[in-house]
């Protein structure tokens, strides 16, 4: 039993959808290869990011902005920068923001540091384990007269964490929340940023300082040839279809 081959008008459907299958092989490939471009572009930035908060971190402290230099912080050149600080801590305005650290469960102890000038400057004076919440229990940390603060400038995290929202009518903090915490325990003006408090021992060892993770995830390179190797498999699955149309003599 024999096939009659299809006619040019039977055919004309079939090569229609196959040019269109096509075309969308070849703007799926050059997706794919803009996504693994800007994914190289990415790592460029997470590099230069990571080597420029690495060079803040091991530098000499400066000064921390003072109220005139406020208005210019921002967290692209400032987060992280090794500051110092010198004044009064407000230790009856203390709050506790819930934390888990390596040390285990606990809270940061986020004090105001009252300047010279009126002003003053929220400090995580470092981590306390839920045990030792209570002011009362560990008293000796409590620093009276001037102190000079040195440390990691942080920028404020707003509202609460990825889970829980802060509570303040409840005072249950899951972020250092400069503005909130600041409007709850501070009358005046006060920085817009945190200090998170070196490794510097405090009497009787709480809090503890120092505790500042930096991680930065870097995984653009993977990203990167992953959507270069899905490019490159949908050309070789467009050259193959060609291929096969040229053979057949259907683009010449």
């Amino acid at each position: 039993m024999s096939v009659a081959p299809l006619d040019k008008s039977e055919r004309r459907p079939f090569q229609t959808k196959r040019a269109i299958f096509c075309v969308c092989l070849a703007l799926l490939a050059a997706a794919l290869s803009a996504l693994g471009t800007w994914q190289v572009q990415r790592l460029a930035w997470k590099r230069e990011l990571i080597a420029r908060v690495d060079e803040r971190v091991h530098a000499a402290p400066v000064p921390a902005p003072a109220q005139a230099d406020w208005g210019k912080v921002n967290a692209a050149d400032d987060e992280y920068r090794r500051v110092s600080a010198t004044g009064t801590l407000a230790n009856d305005k203390e709050t506790l923001v819930y934390a888990s650290t390596v040390l285990g469960p606990g809270y940061w102890v986020m004090t105001p540091l009252s300047l010279a000038d009126g002003t003053a400057i929220l400090v995580n004076r470092g981590f306390v384990p839920i045990d030792r919440r209570d002011p009362a229990t560990r008293r000796e940390g409590e620093l009276s007269g001037p102190v000079e603060i040195t440390g990691l400038m942080r920028m404020t995290e707003p509202k609460g964490s990825l889970l829980q929202s802060n509570d303040a009518a409840a005072d249950r903090w899951y972020s250092r929340d400069v503005a909130a915490i600041a409007q709850k325990r501070v009358a005046g003006a006060i920085a817009p940023y945190f200090i998170d408090a070196d490794a510097a021992a405090n009497p009787g060892g709480l809090p503890v300082g120092g505790l500042t993770i930096i991680h930065f995830p870097n995984n653009h390179l993977v990203y990167a040839i992953t959507w270069y190797g899905l490019a490159a498999m949908a050309i070789a699955l467009l050259l193959f279809i060609l291929r096969g149309e040229i053979g057949r003599g259907r683009l010449m």
